[in-house]
């Protein structure tokens, strides 16, 4: 027999179909957990639409959030983009896990180790000071803030991962670009 704390859960996944998505899901499968892809669990979803992140939260009633969706690309011409998505994009999905009464057992968000900017120290540690040097990291850590202001509510897990690569990421990025060349 399982136990509780082994038996597969319901992950509600945003950012599924995105390069560190895909992976997560395929793990969270091959544990035997039930993933649910935020954009399938509500009409339309978008992050900066509450009303959406709303219906896919009500829709889903997961065990666990992992929030992946994000502007990801340093380089992405649009500024104000990085802040509706990652910033306020992550507000309205924690305030609809509120709102619609879901006590996720976690709720991992995930920031970027760009936060650290061009950052001297090696190696460097969490507790390196934070000096994002453009949008996309300005926005992630203003993301943290607001997640860090549900802590208090939300069993929240932050996560700052740094540059990795592989199979399926976008050639937009740098290593896809050198290996296309």
């Amino acid at each position: 027999m399982v136990s509780p704390s082994e038996a597969a859960r319901r992950v509600l996944v945003t950012g599924c179909s995105g390069f560190t998505g895909r992976y997560v899901v395929e793990a969270l499968v091959e544990a035997g957990h039930t993933v649910i892809d935020a954009e399938g669990a509500g009409s339309r979803f978008d992050l900066t639409q509450p009303t959406t992140v709303s219906a896919a939260i009500r829709a889903a009633r997961p065990d666990y959030v992992i929030h992946l969706a994000a502007v990801s690309f340093v380089g992405h011409g649009d500024a104000a983009a990085f802040y509706a998505v990652n910033t306020v994009g992550t507000a309205n999905l924690l305030e609809a896990i509120l709102a619609e009464g879901i006590e996720p057992r976690r709720v991992v968000v995930a920031s970027s180790a760009n936060v650290y900017g061009n950052a001297d120290a090696e190696p460097i540690l969490e507790s390196t000071p934070l000096a994002p040097v453009n949008h996309y990291a300005a926005s992630k850590l203003a993301m943290e803030h607001i997640a860090r202001s549900y802590s208090d509510r939300l069993p929240i897990v932050l996560t700052r991962p740094f540059n990795y690569s592989g199979v399926g990421q976008d050639e937009s990025f740098l290593v896809p670009k050198l290996v296309a060349h």
